[in-house]
């Protein structure tokens, strides 16, 4: 006997629903409890649902959906009803659904029995649900949703999550998301379409005879749960919606801080009856729809207007300068805004020449943002009108104090921090002599990188941050980049992010400045990788505070002239009679020169001999000093030269200073501790000299010079 046999002998079929194809396969058993000839037979879905009540059907597709999920058997009972819609016998069934693979699609073929049931009352049958699986189905899926909009972050990507939602028991067919622009609606989005089918509903007034704008329009859902209900309702736009193929229709209204902004469709393939249940769930899922779509359109427009903010705001570089090569990177790491109180820029100068300008406003907020704007675009003008650097920041700071005396608090705000200041750096520079004018306004000193790699802070002097004071002069320091050599210059971000302080913070850069690298702008890269890239998190400071900053970065390299010497390393700076404080720095600029050289002795020694040489200048005359270092020759068997000249014609005599003498003793010393040394004159002044060499057989160069 076959096994139908014996199942049949028990009041016992076998079906199968195939979900891909639409199609049920039922034994002669089956068939019989379903109220059909009692033959095997394949039948269309569209014929066999009828078959079951409607609200016991749109139970069982969610009962269907949480053995997928969990992996187990559906199992429900299922009232059967002939074409008067009369209840002829209830049947339990217990299925297994197996997922089919089909591209785009969740598919399945559900495999199982049917047996035939004692017929519950049917006052019970008609008010009570046959399985208990269905609000558990429904809350789980109300999680998942929520869980999965919240997490979208822009518009696409939640009308992705909403086409992918697969509602316990009902799931659409097709979704479509409208929004409002006037007196128009427009289609946001939409998913289960053919391409190109949105077009009718594109673009149509308010007024039109569509649910959608009839939703829109006065803030309640509708439900057509039927073709014919919806070509009674609305007969001018049901031509356009009958091509869909659809059988149940919801709109629901898009509700957010208590306005209407958009309706949401829902369409089904099949019948839905919409009972209380299924529209709480489409209600829920509308909600969390338009609170998904509000999200993610703020921070779509914020970010429109942070990267509109940062191209309008941040330079275009151009195609640059003859004899000098320019990169620069804007990194927006505080605050959460695109654009932040950094900047740069590069201005074209009216005598040829071009200016370089770095800054950084106090704070990370919008303000900061827009007085960065205002201040970038001031210092333009001032540079504009060929001011020299001391002038343009003295200017600049004049004006940022004018804009933060003016504002105005908002509502709320205590006002403490109308007053803001703002660092900078501006240099001029000439490109076919490689000198740059420096003016500086507490802001971080440039860095220097030689031929050979050597990277130097080069101190120069400066002044107070702009807008803190109206009358602030701003000195300005000349530095002479050589042939192939590099000035980097940074906001504080760069070095202070990740728990650094100036010191660390410079400790962690320096490796990165010395590697060889040709091109700048993989320069430019690899700093802000060191700061702001994976490998930061294993570089990180020893401050408590490790909040992030904005970092801007522009790196100017003068263009090296081909020949067979090899690399050197130099620096220059002027020592002011009004500011012997410089000679500090001018010692501190030759040790630096100096960082690895073969003898330490050699470098305090050199150290004492250009605070001699310094010294001497601004007593015995009353001009400034220029001081010119420069290390020449291969490792192991360089030359260091070390020229300090001033304007005065007073050649200076050595001289033999008693034990308590408190001078006379700079050329001595420079007879003692040099290699060579000696003096030149000039047209216009003098040059004290020494020079220093690593070897101790010093080159051919070094000798003849003395």
């Amino acid at each position: 006997m076959r096994t139908e046999e014996i199942l049949a002998a028990i009041g016992t079929g076998l079906w199968s629903w195939d979900s891909s194809s639409g199609t049920v396969s039922l034994d002669a058993e089956a068939a019989r409890l379903l109220g059909l000839p009692a033959e095997p037979v394949v039948r269309p879905g569209e014929e066999v649902r009828p078959r079951f009540h409607p609200a016991d059907w749109e139970e069982i597709d969610g009962v269907v959906s949480f053995a997928i999920a969990e992996d187990t058997v559906a199992e429900a009972r299922m009232r059967i009803v002939d074409e008067d819609g009369t209840v002829v016998r209830t049947v339990r069934t217990r299925s297994k659904p197996v997922p089919v693979d089909s591209p785009g699609r969740h598919t399945y073929v559900l495999m199982g029995i049917l047996q035939e049931v004692a017929q519950p009352p049917e006052t019970i049958a008609s008010h009570t649900p046959l399985t208990g699986d269905w609000r558990r189905s429904r809350e789980a899926f109300l999680l998942d949703a929520g869980r999965a909009l919240a997490e979208a972050g822009s518009t696409a990507e939640v009308l992705r999550v909403a086409g992918s939602l697969s509602m316990p028991g009902f799931s659409p067919d097709g979704l479509a998301v409208f929004g409002v622009s006037g007196d128009h609606l427009t289609v946001v989005g939409h998913h289960g379409h053919n391409i190109g089918a949105e077009k009718p509903f594109i673009d149509m007034p308010l007024e039109t005879d569509y649910p959608a704008a009839e939703v829109v329009r006065t803030g309640q859902a509708i439900y057509l749960s039927s073709p014919e209900e919806y070509r009674k309702r609305f007969p001018a736009t049901w031509p356009l919606a009958r091509d869909f193929g659809r059988r149940s229709w919801a709109f629901l209204p898009l509700v957010s801080s208590g306005h209407t902004t958009g309706a949401w469709m829902a369409g089904f393939r099949h019948s839905v009856a919409f009972s209380p249940d299924e529209r709480s769930v489409l209600t829920t899922v509308a909600r969390m729809l338009a609170q998904a779509l509000t999200r993610a359109g703020a921070a779509e427009t914020e970010r429109e207007l942070s990267l509109g903010l940062q191209k309008a705001m941040m330079p275009s570089l151009g195609p640059g300068v003859d004899g000098l090569a320019i990169a620069a990177r804007y990194v927006p790491t505080g605050g959460g805004l695109q654009v932040g109180g950094d900047w740069y820029d590069v201005i074209a100068l009216p005598n040829g020449r071009i200016a370089l300008a770095i800054g950084d406003v106090q704070g990370h907020d919008v303000r900061a943002a827009g007085l960065m704007g205002q201040l970038r675009i001031a210092l333009r003008a001032y540079a504009a009108e060929g001011h020299r650097p001391d002038a343009v920041l003295s200017r600049a700071s004049r004006f940022l104090s004018g804009l933060t005396d003016a504002y105005e608090p908002a509502d709320g705000e205590d006002g403490s921090d109308a007053t803001r200041f703002a660092t900078c750096l501006y240099a001029e520079a000439a490109p076919e002599t490689g000198t740059l004018d420096i003016a500086r306004a507490g802001h971080p000193d440039p860095v220097v990188i030689s031929v050979d790699g050597t990277a130097v802070i080069r101190q120069t002097a400066g002044g107070l941050p702009l807008g803190i004071e109206t009358d602030a002069d701003y000195p300005t320091t000349r530095v002479v980049l050589g042939p192939g050599e590099t000035i980097m210059l940074c906001t504080d971000g760069l070095i202070e992010t990740g728990g650094h302080d100036m010191a660390t913070g410079w400790t962690r850069l320096r490796p990165v400045l010395e590697k060889p690298t040709e091109d700048l702008e993989e320069l430019a890269d690899a700093l802000v990788q060191a700061v702001h890239g994976p490998g930061s998190h294993y570089t990180t400071g020893p401050l408590v505070d490790r909040r992030e900053d904005d970092i801007a970065v522009l790196v100017l390299r003068r263009e090296a002239v081909r020949t067979r010497k090899p690399p050197g390393r130099r620096s220059a700076m002027t020592i002011a009679q009004a500011e012997p404080e410089r000679i500090a720095a001018a010692r501190q600029q030759v040790r630096e020169l100096l960082h690895d050289w073969a003898d330490a002795e050699q470098v305090d020694s050199a150290e004492l001999m250009v605070s001699e040489m310094s010294t001497n200048v601004l007593v015995h005359t009353d001009g400034d000093a220029l001081l010119l270092a420069e290390v020449t020759g291969v490792r192991g068997e360089r030359r260091l030269r070390v020229e300090v000249a001033d304007a005065s014609d007073e050649l200076p005599h050595k001289r033999r200073p008693g034990e308590m003498a408190s001078s006379g003793r700079g050329l001595v010393l420079m007879e003692m501790l040099a290699d060579a040394w000696g003096v030149d004159p000039r047209g216009e002044g003098k040059s004290i000299w020494f020079e220093l060499y690593e070897s101790e057989d010093p080159p051919e160069l070094g000798r003849s010079a003395s």
